[in-house]
């Protein structure tokens, strides 16, 4: 045994404990104990049979992640081969019994269909969520789910990653026992009863009888192909789930396995898994701000304040309700705050109607949201967010109103897009408490914050509003201040150039297309028709005076705004719209794509899709270069981090930086070069990026070195 499990006695019951803080995770010492352990279980007489729990708030989570990239990157072989412990457990010939709290995810739940038995805490959760890693289960999770759960929901679970609870998982047979209480005494209690009835111990592997027939087998798969190529399209591992699942209802369960593993090696080794392995841990550095101490004191947040109850406004507000904060909603109309409410009210009864929690959880929530047309309250928020119309002058008449209102000490947040955090502070007597607090809409739906520290802006604030965004169950990712932050200066760069290019000859439907194709949740021009084609034209308008001179920029957009074509908020804009909101691209645009074409003197071409995906990649690409060396963003991961979770990047890309890296920065360098000839002054190569590209390096190289 390893000193990461131990083995100990209640009476005649051996109790095998993991220790491997803070997830009990297989990293290396783990399994080997655990099989040393389940070895002394069987050659001692005086034992008769063997319970395992984890210390600490939970069984096991699953495989330790960093393993894996050692063996990719061939730092070391394989290992020791977890489908051998488990087999050890197995095979032991006295019963055993795996005892679950907190989660038994991956690995964890592998080891635990080892066991004979299985007994689970009503909050413990279980579930195969490899794919959301890239990967598919590697230690026969594929081939024992099915013989407990049945072949559908096995099917389900490897396929979508989702977990279960306890309820569902004794349901199932899943779990044998829901342990109301001691979990281990309930474990011992039900090992004992197991002991006394004489049954023998059953071995996952034989069950059969819930592997199903061919023909309702076929049906399930086929169902679960189309379900996963609609909600996971691109990705690879939970196609390779499904076969691997398969293989269980048609081969041996030896062969079923070497069938899972080839598929998991396939995974393992692709591209794919290697970004979404580096997304998993980009989560977890964009939280680490190098001059801002993990020690650094945090302002409590009790109580928060919102102005405006708008689409951003009232999602803000929800943020704060659902984490059980109570939230005021400031208006200037009565008409706009019950509109506002009211999309409140709607947004929360479709998750109830869609079972995501109950009606009282819905009331319990809605009972926290104050809304109101004056101040009242307002100092006493420990935080305020700011949620107006995305101009300067009403910002600043705003900021200036909270610090003659705003208790000392409290967060003043606002939730610019774009618009420079350290004018907007300006407009108070406490800069140090300003911040950007940029939520994507829908800002109750999308998972990040991008965090903007100001020139004055002090770590108390930063750090308060980075432990805020766990709070609030978003990624936070801090960015220094300019034009557009990080995600939207980037954003820019990739309109402009799906614009050009429907300029250049392309139809706004191929754009859209070849970018859908490549991953992303929707193509730019949809996009901008969601989102409302008006609200880049009125940046644009604000900030004509930042425009070059002689520097070309995209025409047909503002020329649809002139027209009244906002999007689908009123039927028209890139495409045309039914009333369900289906997509319908209209020749009316066409002709004006032509006609802005011609006034250019552009002539018009065929545009093959790799030049889309190469012009509108790089472009964001380059940028991104520009804002790391620009300090803006602290890592290239974090970058990739607000793609994702932000701007519907292909998790399984890794995000455009590293993406890049898949590409190579060479051949990056040499295409934004290319560019740059052809296209002009806009496609100036960033330095960053051809220094890395001459050195041979990555971004993943300049993260490591910062």
């Amino acid at each position: 045994m390893s000193e990461l499990v131990s083995l100990t006695r209640d009476g005649e019951i051996g109790v095998i404990t993991v220790n491997n803080p803070p997830v009990n995770a297989l990293s290396p010492g783990v399994p080997e104990g655990i099989a040393a352990a389940i070895e002394q279980v069987k050659n001692d007489d005086s034992i008769r049979g063997a319970v395992m729990i984890g210390a600490g708030q939970t069984f096991i989570a699953g495989a330790d992640i960093k393993e894996f990239g050692k063996i990719t990157s061939g730092q070391r072989k394989e290992g020791i081969n977890f489908l051998d412990v488990i087999k050890a457990i197995e095979d032991c010939p006295k019963p055993t019994v795996a005892a679950i709290h907190g989660t038994a995810f991956g690995g964890g739940l592998e080891v635990a269909m080892g066991f004979h038995y299985r007994v689970a805490v009503p909050s413990a959760q279980v579930g195969q969520p490899e794919v959301k890693l890239g990967l598919i289960p590697g230690a026969a999770g594929t081939q024992r789910l099915p013989r407990l759960a049945g072949v559908a929901k096995a099917t389900q679970m490897c396929a979508d990653g989702n977990p279960i609870g306890a309820k569902e998982a004794a349901s199932l047979s899943v779990v044998d026992r829901v342990v109301e209480g001691d979990l281990l005494q309930g474990a011992i209690a039900f090992l004992r009863e197991k002991i006394a009835s004489g049954e023998k111990p059953p071995k996952t592997r034989e069950r059969n009888d819930k592997l199903g027939d061919e023909a309702t087998n076929a049906a399930i798969f086929e169902a679960a192909r189309a379900q996963a190529k609609k909600t996971a399209r691109g990705m690879m591992a939970p196609l390779a789930a499904i076969d691997a699942v398969e293989a269980a209802t048609k081969l041996s369960f030896d062969e079923g396995c070497a069938r899972e593993a080839e598929l998991f090696k396939q995974c393992l080794f692709s591209d794919q898994s290697k970004a979404m392995i580096h997304v998993f841990f980009g989560e977890r550095e964009v939280q680490k701000i190098p001059d801002v101490p993990k020690d650094t004191k945090l302002i409590e947040i009790k109580k928060a304040a919102v102005i405006g109850a708008g689409t951003m406004g009232g999602g803000i507000a929800m943020n704060y309700a659902n984490a059980g904060i109570p939230v005021i909603v400031k208006e200037t109309t009565q008409e706009a705050l019950d509109r506002g409410m009211a999309t409140i009210r709607k947004n929360y009864e479709n998750s109830v109607k869609k079972g995501r929690f109950s009606q009282e959880v819905m009331d319990k929530r809605l009972a926290l949201i104050t809304p109101q047309l004056s101040y009242d309250g307002f100092e006493e928020a420990d935080i305020i967010t700011e949620a107006v119309f995305e101009g300067m002058e009403l910002k600043k008449q705003v900021f200036g109103e909270l610090d003659k209102i705003a208790k000392p000490g409290a967060v003043l947040a606002s939730n610019t897009s774009t618009l420079n955090i350290d004018e907007i502070a300006s407009a108070t007597s406490r800069p140090e408490f300003v911040i950007g607090h940029h939520y994507f809409s829908p800002a109750n739906v999308m998972r990040l914050l991008e965090i903007v520290r100001g020139r004055a802006t002090s770590k108390e604030v930063i750090a308060t509003s980075m432990s805020l965004s766990k709070r609030l169950k978003k990624v936070g990712a801090l960015v220094g201040n300019c034009y557009g932050f990080v995600g939207n200066r980037m954003l820019h760069q990739y309109g402009r150039e799906a614009q050009f290019l429907v300029e250049e000859g392309a139809a706004p439907q191929d754009v859209d297309g070849a970018l859908y194709k490549f991953g992303m949740a929707m193509g730019p021009l949809a996009v901008g028709d969601l989102a409302g084609l008006d609200v880049g034209w009125r940046i644009r308008k604000e900030h004509a005076h930042l425009q070059k001179p002689g520097v070309r920029h995209p025409k047909v957009a503002d020329q649809l705004c002139e027209m009244g074509r906002y999007g689908q908020k009123t039927g028209a804009g890139w495409y045309k719209y039914d009333e369900n909101r289906n997509r319908i691209p209209d020749p009316e645009v066409d002709k004006l794509i032509e006609q802005a074409a011609a006034e250019q003197g552009i002539k018009r071409r065929a545009i093959t899709e790799e030049e889309i995906i190469e012009r509108t990649q790089y472009a964001l690409i380059n940028e991104g270069a520009k804002i790391l060396e620009e300090g803006i963003a602290l890592r290239a991961v974090d970058i990739d981090i607000i793609y994702i979770n932000g701007y519907g990047y292909p998790a399984w890309r890794g995000g455009p930086m590293w993406y890049a890296d898949t590409v190579g920065l060479k051949k990056v360098y040499e295409r934004v070069k290319q560019f740059h000839e052809e296209h002009g002054e806009l496609w100036e190569p960033a330095p960053l990026l051809k220094r890395l590209a001459e050195e041979g390096r990555t971004f993943a190289d300049f993260d490591k070195q910062k």
